[in-house]
C-alpha cells in the first residue's frame, strides 16, 4: 500500500517542510485519538494538476487514520489513500475555507447511523495543509463522567493549538517505544503547575512510588518529586519527558505537555507511567549480554592460550612436517579467536565479518614475510552475518589466503614483472554471500579436483562450505587461481528500484 508520504509528494503538491509537519501530527495523533474516544482522519486536498483535474471537481485523499485506544473503533478497514470528492465533505471544505473548526452531522456508510465530526483544520505557517477530522457515533459514545469530561476538554484545547499551528510541536521527539499514553495515566496542571486533575492510573503508579497523599491543588514538588520538568516545559512551551527512580524499585516515566492559547502557557498535560517492569527487563537483557560478551571474552582468551601452547611447541620440535601442521593449526585457532574477540565486544548474536577480514588479511601478511612483498586487495562486504556462519567462514577464508601465500607464488613467479597480488571480493545478494578469492601466481597443477585433493587446509576448507555453511566451492586455473564461494545466507529484502 502506497505510504503517506509517497501519497504526499505523488498527489498533494505539498512541498517538504509541510509534509514533515503532517508527518509529525500523524506520529503524535494517537494521544488526541485517546483524549477524544473517536477515529481520527486526516484529510487533504489533491493537487488538480497531480489527480488529472478530476473534471475541475476539488478532490480530498485520506492522507492518515488513527483508532483509539480508549473506544471502539467505526472503521475497520483502513482507507488511507482513498480519494473523496468535495461534495462528499462539506464540513471538511468549510473548516478548509474558514480556518476554523466546523462540527456537524453526516450520514454513516457503516450502518451506525449518522455520525458525528469535527473537522479541525491543520495550520503550517500561514497555510491550511488539511482538516483533522474527528468521527464519533453518539450511539455507541461512552458515558460522560468527570474523567470523559477532562479528557475532551484536552482534545478541544490540543485542537485549538492545531488550528493555531501550534501542534504538533517542531522539535518533539516521541519515537520511543515506551512513551506514556493516555491510559498508563494522565495529570492535568494549571498556568502555575497546579494539579487539577489526576486519572484513576496516575494516582495508582503515583502509590506504586510511595506517593499516598492528595493530588489536587498540589505541585509535582510538594508530592515529593524532585524534577524541573514543568518548569522546564513551561520555559520551552515545548513537550519534556523525564524518567525518575523512586527508591529503588520503582521507576516513573512524566511527560509534560504545555497547553497554549494566545500566546501564553494555560496549563500542561502530563502523562505519567510505570516504567518499573521494563526497566528491569532492560537490566536483566544488559546483564545476559554482559555475560554472554564475558564467556566469549574466555572463550577468545583459552584460544589465544591454545594458540601460544602450540606456538611453544612449534619451537622445540626439529622435525619440520611437526612444525608445519602446528603452525596450521595454531593459524586456525587465532581464525576462530577472532570471531570471539569480536563478540565480546559486540552485544548480540551478529558478527560485522568486515572486521574479521581485516584480522584475517594482517595474518595473511604476517605470514608472508618470507615469501616476498605480496599485496592483498579487499573489495566489497559482506557486512553482519551470524556467528555460526561467521566461525567456519573465517577459517575458510584463513586457509585460502594462506594457501596462497604459500603455493601461489615461488621462485618462478617472482621472476615475472607482474607484482604478487591477491585479490578479495564480497558480495550479499538478498540471500546469500559470495566471496571471491584470486591471486596472480602460477595457479593450480594440471588435473587439479578439489574432491581429490591430498592438501588437509583445502579438505578442511571443502568440508566446512558444504556441511557446516551448507554452500558451494569451486576452484580453477585463470591467470592464477580463482576460488568462488557462494553461501546461503538470511533472506533480506533487495533495495527498491529508484
Amino acid at each position: 500500500m502506497t505510504s503517506p508520504l509517497e501519497l504526499a509528494g505523488r498527489d498533494t503538491g505539498l512541498d517538504a517542510p509541510a509534509r514533515r509537519h503532517l508527518d509529525r501530527l500523524m506520529a503524535s495523533w494517537n494521544l488526541l485519538a485517546d483524549l477524544c474516544f473517536s477515529d481520527l482522519l486526516l484529510y487533504v486536498p489533491l493537487d488538480p494538476l497531480a489527480s488529472g483535474d478530476r473534471e475541475h471537481e476539488e478532490h480530498f485523499i485520506v492522507y492518515g487514520q488513527v483508532r483509539p485506544t480508549t473506544s471502539q473503533t467505526l472503521y475497520e478497514i483502513d482507507l488511507v489513500g482513498e480519494v473523496v470528492t468535495a461534495h462528499e465533505l462539506p464540513l471538511v471544505v468549510e473548516a478548509m475555507r474558514t480556518g476554523a473548526i466546523a462540527v456537524g452531522e453526516q450520514r454513516s456508510g457503516t450502518g451506525e447511523g449518522h455520525l458525528r465530526l469535527e473537522c479541525i483544520p491543520v495550520r503550517y505557517s500561514s497555510q491550511i495543509l488539511g482538516v483533522m477530522a474527528r468521527v464519533w457515533s453518539p450511539s455507541i459514545a461512552r458515558r460522560r463522567g468527570a474523567l470523559e469530561r477532562v479528557y475532551l476538554d484536552l482534545f478541544e484545547r490540543l485542537s485549538v493549538m492545531v488550528t493555531d499551528g501550534i501542534f504538533p510541536f517542531p522539535d518533539d521527539d516521541i519515537t520511543s517505544d515506551h512513551t506514556p499514553r493516555v491510559g498508563d495515566g494522565v495529570m492535568v496542571l494549571d498556568e502555575r503547575g497546579r494539579i487539577t486533575f489526576s486519572s484513576p492510573n496516575a494516582v495508582s503508579a503515583l502509590h506504586r512510588s510511595g506517593i499516598t497523599s492528595a493530588t489536587n491543588g498540589s505541585t509535582l514538588h510538594a508530592l515529593g518529586l524532585e524534577t524541573t520538568l514543568v518548569e522546564d516545559s513551561y520555559a520551552t512551551r515545548l513537550p519534556v519527558m523525564e524518567e525518575m527512580e523512586r527508591r529503588s524499585d520503582v521507576t516513573l516515566l512524566l511527560r509534560c505537555i504545555p497547553l497554549q492559547a494566545r500566546g501564553e502557557v494555560t496549563g500542561a498535560l502530563v502523562l505519567l507511567r510505570d516504567v518499573t517492569d521494563l526497566r528491569r527487563r532492560d537490566r536483566l537483557l544488559l546483564t545476559k549480554d554482559a555475560t554472554i560478551r564475558e564467556v566469549h571474552h574466555r572463550v577468545k582468551n583459552n584460544l589465544q592460550t591454545i594458540s601460544s601452547l602450540l606456538r611453544l611447541q612449534r619451537r622445540r620440535i626439529e622435525d619440520q612436517p611437526a612444525r608445519v601442521a602446528l603452525a596450521e593449526a595454531e593459524r586456525r585457532i587465532r581464525a576462530i579467536a577472532v570471531v570471539h574477540e569480536i563478540l565480546s565486544r559486540e552485544a548480540g548474536d551478529q558478527v560485522p565479518f568486515d572486521e574479521i577480514v581485516h584480522h584475517l588479511v594482517r595474518m595473511a601478511h604476517e605470514s608472508s614475510v618470507g615469501a616476498g612483498d605480496i599485496a592483498v586487495r579487499v573489495d566489497g562486504e559482506l557486512g553482519e552475518m551470524p556467528a555460526e556462519m561467521a566461525t567456519p567462514l573465517s577459517v575458510v577464508l584463513a586457509e585460502l589466503l594462506q594457501n596462497a601465500v604459500e603455493h601461489a607464488f615461488g621462485p618462478d613467479k617472482a621472476s615475472t614483472a607482474e607484482p604478487a597480488r591477491i585479490d578479495l571480493t564480497f558480495a550479499h545478494p538478498p540471500d546469500h554471500y559470495e566471496v571471491v578469492v584470486r591471486d596472480n601466481g602460477r595457479g593450480l597443477p594440471e588435473g587439479f579436483d578439489i574432491e581429490k585433493t591430498r592438501s588437509l587446509g583445502l579438505s578442511i576448507v571443502r568440508d566446512l562450505v558444504r556441511t557446516q555453511l551448507g554452500g558451494t566451492i569451486t576452484m580453477t586455473r585463470d591467470h592464477g587461481t580463482l576460488v568462488r564461494l557462494e553461501v546461503p545466507g538470511p533472506k533480506r529484502p533487495a533495495k527498491a528500484a529508484t
